[in-house]
């Protein structure tokens, strides 16, 4: 191990050099601090043992340095003057230890050691952590890719029993995370909206497959059984996505109308959270595109769907989103 050794004074110098080599060290003179922040920067050093008072720089500002260069540098300052609200302002500038003029060598030895034990508890505690935290991470990584694998599978057994919607969650999925870019949310937030359209109607799996699949118009009985389908979801997936409350808003509240007429909670305008607002646009417009059993398969152009949007633009849906989701779709739909 390096260790640098900073004092205007030769003789000391000479003498914690054979010291220090004595004890293991390479060691490096330096007659003042810049010297010694040159000494620093050629070698890895681990001790720093410098001067209070030297030409040119002193110790507290070779210590400010030197600490802020190499924060896992030991450093021992040396002084002639006993003063207590120094040694203190030294220990809180980062230094492991204080001595004072004159020493016994045996109290420098055992000063370092004491330092050099510390400087290796701090190391190994910071790679201790630092393990721990890429352990960590890849235990979160493998959680979230489990997770997201069982939400996929609910997806799919969904798109198994109503043939109709395959492929729609994916879509609105992607349609609302064009949205969400297009008004400028973070990533993390697309993310989570993204999450949200993929299971905003997994709710339906508790609806009768009869219903789901029915050719032609609904009763009312019907039409009122299928759409428990946001409570339904909110309900199944409350458990696992507690600490994902976006998705679980789109679950719930992508049938709610800006007019406040809509389900579960009949909640309106601003009151809807925003990425079920996004939601739910992103949802009307693939229904309108998309086939369902009581349409017969018979469904709206793009840009029909666009004009029944911009219709219902504030009733059932948040006008600005509307207008911002019609750009994204001449954009990246109607032009291609």
């Amino acid at each position: 191990m390096f260790c640098v050794i900073a004092d205007d004074e030769p003789r000391l110098r000479q003498v914690l050099v054979r010291l220090m080599t004595s004890d293991g060290f390479t060691c490096l003179e330096a007659g003042d601090g810049v010297e010694a922040l040159e000494r620093l920067d050629s070698v890895p050093a681990a001790l720093l043992l410098s001067d209070l008072r030297m030409p040119r720089m002193d110790g507290i500002e070779l210590l400010r340095q030197a600490r802020a260069k190499y924060p896992d540098l030991a450093v021992i300052l040396i002084t002639a003057v006993a003063d207590v609200e120094l040694a203190l302002s030294c220990l809180a500038s980062g230094a492991m230890d204080y001595l004072t003029k004159p020493f016994h060598l045996e109290e420098v030895l055992a000063r370092v050691g004491q330092a050099m034990e510390k400087r290796r508890l701090i190391l190994e505690n910071r790679d201790y952590q630092t393990g721990l935290e890429k352990l960590v991470a890849t235990q979160a990584r493998r959680l979230e890719e489990l997770f997201l694998g069982g939400v996929q599978a609910l997806v799919q057994a969904l798109e198994v029993k109503d043939q109709y919607t395959r492929g729609h969650s994916i879509r609105v999925s992607q349609y609302s995370s064009l949205l969400a870019r297009e008004i400028g949310l973070s990533e993390s937030m697309v993310r989570q909206i993204e999450l949200g359209g993929q299971v905003h109607d997994i709710g339906k799996i508790g609806v009768r497959e009869a219903v789901l699949n029915k050719e032609g118009p609904l009763t009312d009985e019907e039409y009122q059984h299928i759409m428990t389908h946001p409570m339904l979801g909110w309900q199944i997936l409350s458990p696992l996505l507690g600490e994902e409350p976006v998705a679980l808003s789109i679950v719930r509240s992508h049938h709610e109308r800006f007019d406040g007429r809509g389900i579960p909670d009949r909640i309106a305008g601003m009151d809807i959270p925003m990425e079920a607002r996004i939601a739910g646009i992103a949802d009307a417009f693939d229904a309108m595109t998309s086939g369902r059993a009581y349409r017969r398969g018979r469904y709206m152009s793009a840009e029909d769907a666009v004009a029944e949007i911009t219709r219902c633009s504030g009733t059932q849906f948040d006008p600005e989103l509307a207008a911002a989701f019609i750009t994204v779709i001449r954009r990246e739909k109607l032009a291609s």
